[in-house]
């Protein structure tokens, strides 16, 4: 399944002299949605305060230490994360900032803090309506209707993991070349919002951040279930994008650069997912399949 697709990655790697006058990128028939960004916005960067990072256990869960201070979320509550292992991953993106404090690469802490601070005040409903909410515009849905060749790679790539996500949870999820997007029944955004309702609210807020990256709900789900790696939800989200590029050639450090951020920003998300879930509860589900 995955050898056209890293035969495209390879070939957008090499740089194609894109002849004058080209033809634009054709687009998939999916409208242009602007999807809500994190509820904060870390700040650029800032000269390093602290000399050590360490963890230390609270009444109100695992507390991160800059040298002798207690870290704080932007609204200065303490902050406190529920597990000793998110705790440990969010002190190593500290412990592993320089002279200089790059708040856009600590996607654990500023999730964290979205956790905690909750600045859009919703609650867990609202937060599993805004992730199933992807499924209406869910990228590997749309589909084009030329030219063939990447007709056939949408078919081949998407298709497997629609027909997985259907299987799993026993729901119909189909795919339209029309601007309108697919029908799917009632049914199916129901099965989804039960499914999602196991998860705690830390837990979803990974979720719907990692949605919003891949701009699918089926693949983020793909992600959590184990289904896909992070590498294979990447692509498989800019599938039509590495097509373009493998024909018209890449912008060299542009494309690569946001493709890795678009990596990191995904596999944060989905540890998140999984260090916010409570080990009975992951157990439980990986028991299941």
């Amino acid at each position: 399944m995955w050898r056209s697709c890293h035969r495209l990655r390879d070939g957008g790697r090499r740089l194609l002299k894109r002849p004058a006058g080209g033809p634009s990128p054709s687009k998939s028939p999916g409208p242009t949605i602007r999807f809500p960004a994190r509820a904060y916005a870390p700040p650029t960067e800032r000269k390093r305060f602290y000399q050590n990072v360490s963890i230390t256990q609270g009444e109100g869960g695992f507390e991160i230490n800059l040298d002798h201070r207690k870290l704080k979320t932007p609204q200065a509550k303490l902050f406190t994360v529920p597990s000793e292992a998110l705790a440990i991953a969010v002190a190593t993106e500290w412990d592993s900032q320089q002279d200089t404090i790059k708040y856009y690469t600590m996607h654990l802490t500023t999730l964290c803090n979205t956790s905690l601070d909750n600045p859009t005040q919703r609650n867990k409903d609202q937060l599993i309506r805004a992730a199933v909410k992807f499924l209406d515009t869910d990228t590997i849905c749309y589909r084009v209707e030329e030219p063939e060749t990447l007709v056939e790679l949408q078919r081949n790539e998407w298709d497997p993991i629609i027909e997985w996500a259907e299987t799993r949870y026993g729901v119909e999820i189909s795919s339209s070349t029309s601007i309108m997007g697919p029908s799917i029944p009632a049914k199916t955004p129901e099965v989804l919002v039960s499914h999602l309702a196991s998860y705690n609210t830390w837990a979803l807020q990974g979720i719907e951040f990692v949605a919003a990256q891949l701009k699918s709900i089926v693949l983020t789900l793909g992600l959590i279930d184990l289904r896909l790696t992070v590498e294979q939800a990447v692509l498989l989200s800019r599938l039509e994008e590495e097509y373009q590029i493998q024909k018209w050639g890449n912008i060299e450090w542009a494309h690569d650069y946001e493709l890795q951020e678009l990596r990191a920003r995904t596999a944060a998300g989905t540890l998140f997912v999984h260090l916010c879930s409570e080990s009975s509860t992951v157990k439980h589900k990986l028991l299941k399949e």
